[in-house]
Parts: C-alpha cells; sequence; structure tokens
C-alpha cells in the first residue's frame, strides 16, 4: 500500500489499557461510592468492570466508548449529580490517569517522522485528555491531529473523525492506515476507505480484530518494518 500518514487509536493502541485505566477507575469508583460497597459493586457491575480482579472486561463500554457512554452505563446507579456533571467529573479525573505506553512512543515517532508520515491521533477519549496523556509522554508535539470524542468530528466507528484528519493534512483516506486495537477504530477506518491495522496490544483478540482489519499485528512497534519503512 501507499502509505503517506498514519492515525492512531490511544488507549490500547498506543498506552497500555488495563495499566493506564484500572486504577484510575477504582479511585473514580471510591469517590462515586463514597465508601458504600453496594454501590460500589452495582457501578462495576454497570461498566463491566471486574472488582476481583481490578480490570474491565474485554466486552466493556469503557473499551472503545466515550465518557457519555460511561456516563450512560453509570447514571442510573447514582443520585445527586446530573449527566453533565458526571461528564466533567470523568472528564477531569482522566487528565489524572498515569498512562503507560505500549512501547516507547517519542523514538517511534520520530521513525515515522523521518520517513515523512503525518501523524494522528484519534480517540474516543475526551480531547483534553488525550492532549494531556500524549504531552505526559512528550509526543503530543510530534503531531499533526489530535482529536477526541468532543472535539466536533464525532465518534467512531463514525469515519467523520477519520476523514477529519486527512482533510487536516491533506491526505486521500486510502493513502492513510488507521491503527488500532478495537473493532470501533477498524471499522471505522474501512468506512473512510483506509488501509487498517489492527493491534493486539489491547484486549481483542486475533480473531475480533481480523474480521475487520488488513493486518493484525502484535503491536505498533511492528509498524515500521511491516510498512518496509527506513
Amino acid at each position: 500500500m501507499r502509505c503517506d500518514g498514519l492515525l492512531f487509536d490511544k488507549d490500547g493502541t498506543l498506552f497500555d489499557f488495563q495499566a493506564t485505566w484500572s486504577g484510575w477507575f477504582l479511585n473514580v469508583l471510591a469517590q462515586l461510592s463514597q465508601g458504600d460497597l453496594t454501590k460500589q459493586k452495582k457501578l462495576a457491575e454497570a461498566i463491566d468492570f471486574d472488582l476481583s480482579e481490578q480490570a474491565f472486561f474485554a466486552h466493556s463500554v469503557a473499551i472503545a466508548g466515550t465518557n457519555q457512554d460511561l456516563v450512560e452505563a453509570l447514571i442510573g446507579e447514582l443520585e445527586g449529580i446530573s449527566e453533565q456533571e458526571l461528564e466533567d467529573f470523568l472528564t477531569q479525573e482522566s487528565l489524572k490517569a498515569p498512562v503507560m505506553e505500549i512501547t516507547p512512543l517519542v523514538a517511534f515517532f520520530d521513525i515515522l517522522q523521518l520517513n515523512g508520515l503525518k501523524l494522528g491521533v484519534m480517540t474516543n477519549d475526551a480531547e483534553a485528555g488525550a492532549r494531556a496523556h500524549l504531552d505526559a509522554v512528550g509526543v503530543a508535539q510530534k503531531l499533526d491531529f489530535i482529536a477526541g470524542y468532543d472535539s466536533g468530528f464525532g465518534a467512531k466507528p463514525s469515519a467523520e473523525p477519520l476523514l477529519a484528519f486527512c482533510a487536516s493534512v491533506g491526505i486521500l483516506p486510502s493513502h492513510v492506515a488507521m491503527v488500532g486495537d478495537s473493532t470501533h477504530d477498524l471499522i471505522a477506518g474501512k468506512a473512510a476507505g483506509m488501509h487498517c491495522i489492527g493491534v493486539l496490544s489491547g484486549l481483542a483478540d486475533q480473531r475480533t480484530l481480523q474480521a475487520y482489519a488488513d493486518v493484525v499485528l502484535p503491536d505498533i512497534s511492528h509498524i515500521p518494518s511491516y510498512l518496509n519503512l527506513r
């Protein structure tokens, strides 16, 4: 394929999902439940979070959903807080999440930039959270495009935010590869007319991803070799 640009999902693709978000959600649970263990259990069940293992189930809405999706899942178990207040709370708390890189991202993006590729991140997280996490590991400035579900382009699996990347950097969708660990990422990529690279660094397995991907790689560190980059 001709590849002039790469558009990445964030969590599960650039960052280890469980390592980044499981501890974060335990803290969120503690704040929302205010010591009520019954409420804590109900909130965890609402979002498919395994309290005993302290990890998200593979089918959790948190894997590829937006903060709005999380709000819809949690709000029924809460009182005295509006949907907007809960969404604002989750967004602010997400800025504090301790991200863990799948591979050293500065060196990884340097290779891609040296090969002249345009680079972007499109996540169903909030844009503020995405920028904070990318800045924390020193790569925000290396990206030509950063968008979240609240950036005005929509959320995956819609193709619209992916096409917004193409418009922003001036590349045809057919010359872009969408890289992600979930079916949301790959369905959006196909709808946009992009090459789709699935990665197994998230919670989805090979069989799940290969139905939607042109190729499935262990993680993003294999991309330079796959694209025959210098």
